[in-house]
């Protein structure tokens, strides 16, 4: 697994923690005590979980605004949690990161895996379908500009 893969799975499971428990914890302990216990060395070189989780926290209304349009027919309180998150991730990436942006296949490309991985049979190809949406109209707006 690349140490991006990682921190993006860490990402993940810090935003889902708190996700599930109504954003009522301390995100930045979550997100500490979990690289803590799974990244090691690398976070020392990376900050890439820490500024998911950062982007994810500070554009969250915005985000979610995008998935329920993309997604009208899966309320967001309806939607399994680790998929909510795992789009929640893409977008950030793929619409706010600004600092140190990842290709936006790639983007997309990771977010099926930790769907594949971590949430249901189907979670892939809906986290795929939702991302490729956004992708296209993202894409879009930047060639009219």
């Amino acid at each position: 697994m690349s140490s991006r893969h990682l921190l993006r799975s860490i990402a993940m499971q810090s935003l889902y923690e708190w996700d599930f428990r109504h954003k009522k914890v301390d995100l930045q302990k979550i997100l500490v005590r979990n690289l803590n216990n799974f990244a090691g060395e690398i976070v020392e070189k990376n900050n890439l979980a820490q500024n998911i989780v950062n982007g994810v926290k500070d554009n969250l209304s915005q985000i979610d605004l995008i998935i329920q349009k993309a997604a009208p027919s899966w309320p967001l309180e309806k939607m399994n949690i680790l998929d909510r998150n795992i789009l929640r991730i893409g977008i950030y990436e793929l619409a706010f990161e600004k600092d140190d942006p990842t290709p936006p296949k790639a983007v997309i490309n990771e977010a099926i895996e930790l769907a594949k991985t971590f949430s249901g049979d189907n979670s892939g190809k809906f986290v795929n379908g939702i991302l490729g949406t956004i992708y296209q109209e993202i894409k879009n707006i930047r060639t009219k500009e």
